[in-house]
């Protein structure tokens, strides 16, 4: 079921099916809604289902002469992988998480540079102290073992 809103199509699914009865559709879920967490997810599932393909295709290429098993089980996959990508943020309940997730993104106030610069000083400082510390602990109980010849 769909309808138009805005001049575009908005499928209005119900949010409780499952991932393998969305597979087969073509339809994108709320297509307005949530797109820059939505497409750097599915790039992000792309990305790894590329470079899972491109290893399989490294593997068998050299561990098999035939060239078209080489080729063909690693395409099939990358081909299955950027399909399921797309329809998985697609699918109702994931979209709408990743929608939620834009929503929250928006809400969020961000640090100023001066803040940020603060903060890491604060924090490099704190570790170099600490690092410092544990050092010092280090020379003051190895020391006072090779006193009592507590070490070989």
């Amino acid at each position: 079921m769909s309808r138009d809103i805005a001049g575009s199509k908005a499928s209005t699914a119900p949010s409780g099916g499952s991932l393998s009865s969305e597979l087969f559709h073509t339809a994108v879920y709320k297509p307005n809604q949530g797109r820059i967490v939505r497409q750097l997810t599915v790039l992000a599932i792309w990305l790894i289902v590329a470079l899972g393909a491109w290893r399989l295709y490294a593997t068998l290429d050299g561990s098999t002469s035939n060239k078209a098993i080489a080729v063909g089980i690693p395409a099939g996959i990358l081909l299955a992988g950027l399909w399921i990508g797309f329809r998985l943020i697609n699918w109702p309940r994931f979209a709408d998480f990743l929608i939620a997730v834009e929503a929250e993104m928006k809400k969020v106030t961000w640090p100023s540079r001066d803040e940020v610069k603060r903060a890491s000083v604060v924090v490099i400082v704190t570790i170099a102290i600490l690092a410092v510390s544990l050092f010092l602990f280090d020379v003051f109980w190895q020391a006072f073992f090779d006193a009592l010849w507590a070490t070989a």
